[in-house]
C-alpha cells in the first residue's frame, strides 16, 4: 500500500514530515513517535499491520526537530506543543471520525499532553489509545536501571549531559519511510555504527536486530540537537498522570519490556493504576525499543484497538511468579 508523504506546516510555520496511507473502514490509526526518533520507529509496526490485512488509514508524522521536520523554533520544544501540533495536525488531515492513537515514549506523553490540552478532542474522538514504553511523570532523572548509589550517579551525569546535546555536530539527513536498517548515506552509516554500541546498550533488550540498532541510530542522527535537548528537558518536567483521567472508559493498552531502561515496568503499571480498564503487558527480554523488537505483538494489540478491544488483564511482576507457583 503506497504511502504519501508530504509536509503539513504547524499554526507558527514549523513544517512537519507526515505520512499517510489507507483508506479502509474502521478509526484512523494515528502514530507517534519518541524523543530522538522519527516515524520509521513504526515501519516495522505498519509493515505487521499490512500483512495481516489492515486497510485502516495509517497517520504517522515527525515531532518538529525530528526526521524530516522542521527544527523547533526556540522555546517551542515541549511536550505540550507537540501535543498542540498533534491536535493541529488532526484538525487539517483527519478532521472527523474515530482515532486510535499510539504513542511511543515521547510519543505517550505527547497523548498525556493531547488530553490535558485538549480534553475535548480526545472525549469525543480517541476510541483506543496504546501507550507504548512511556511514563506519566518521574522522568526527571534517570539511574538506566541501576540501583542504590550508582542509579543516582547516573542520573546526575545524564542530567549534566543534556545541555551538551544542544553543542553537537549537524543534523544526517532524514531517512525515508520504509528504510529500516539502510544505509542513510555513507557518512550517516559510519556515524551510526559508531553509536550502535551504545544505543544498544541503553534501549534494546535480548538479541536485537543490527538494522534495528543501526536504525535507531540514524534516527537520532537526524534530529536537530538543539531540539532534541529542549525536548529532553521537557520530558524531565512531564507531570501528567491527572490527564490520563480523561481516557477513564477508553479502551487501553500499555506495553513495556522487562529490559526498558528509560521507561521500566513500574511507569506502565502507574500509568494502568490510572486506567483500571487498560491491558498492562508485559513483553520479557524487550527493552525499550519494542514497536522494533517486538513489533508483531505491539502490532497485534493495536489492531486489537481498531476492531474489538479486549477486557482488561492481570500481569503477574516476574518477580511474584515462584510465589505464585508455590501457592497453587
Amino acid at each position: 500500500m503506497q504511502e504519501r508523504v508530504d509536509r503539513f506546516t504547524a499554526p507558527d510555520g514549523t513544517r512537519l514530515r507526515v505520512g499517510d496511507a489507507g483508506d479502509g473502514p474502521g478509526p484512523t490509526l494515528v502514530l507517534v513517535h519518541g524523543w530522538s526518533q522519527d516515524l520509521r520507529t513504526w515501519d516495522r509496526v505498519v509493515d505487521d499491520l499490512r500483512r495481516t490485512g489492515l486497510t485502516s488509514r495509517i497517520v504517522r508524522y515527525d515531532h518538529r526537530g525530528h526526521g524530516g521536520s522542521d527544527a523547533a523554533p526556540e522555546g517551542t520544544a515541549t511536550i505540550g506543543t507537540a501535543a498542540d501540533d498533534l491536535a493541529a495536525l488532526l484538525a487539517d488531515r483527519v478532521p472527523d471520525g474515530p482515532l486510535v492513537l499510539a504513542g511511543h515514549s515521547m510519543g505517550g506523553m505527547t497523548l498525556m499532553a493531547l488530553a490535558e490540552r485538549h480534553p475535548r478532542l480526545v472525549a469525543e474522538r480517541v476510541v483506543g489509545v496504546a501507550f507504548v514504553a512511556t511514563a506519566a511523570d518521574g522522568m526527571d532523572r534517570l539511574d538506566l536501571g541501576m540501583p542504590g548509589r550508582r542509579g543516582e550517579v547516573v542520573g546526575r551525569i545524564e542530567h549534566a549531559l543534556g545541555p551538551q546535546v544542544a553543542r553537537l555536530g549537524h543534523r544526517a539527513p532524514a531517512g525515508e519511510i520504509g528504510d529500516v536498517g539502510r544505509a542513510g548515506g555513507a557518512r550517516p552509516r559510519a556515524r551510526a555504527t559508531l553509536l550502535a554500541p551504545t544505543v544498544r546498550a541503553l534501549v534494546f533488550g535480548h538479541h536485537p536486530r543490527r538494522a534495528d540498532v543501526l536504525s535507531v541510530a540514524e534516527q537520532a542522527l537526524a534530529a536537530h540537537p538543539p531540539t532534541v535537548a529542549a525536548f529532553r528537558a521537557s520530558i524531565g518536567e512531564h507531570r501528567r498522570r491527572a490527564a490520563l483521567a480523561v481516557l477513564a472508559g477508553t479502551p487501553s493498552v500499555v506495553l513495556v519490556g522487562d529490559r526498558d531502561r528509560l521507561c521500566p515496568q513500574r511507569h506502565a503499571r502507574a500509568i494502568a493504576a490510572t486506567l483500571p480498564d487498560a491491558r498492562i503487558v508485559l513483553l520479557p527480554g524487550a527493552g525499550h525499543m519494542i514497536n522494533l523488537e517486538r513489533a508483531d505483538e505491539v502490532a497485534a494489540h493495536v489492531a486489537g484497538l481498531l476492531a474489538t478491544p479486549a477486557g482488561p488483564i492481570d500481569v503477574i511482576p516476574q518477580e511474584d511468579t515462584a510465589r505464585v507457583g508455590a501457592r497453587a
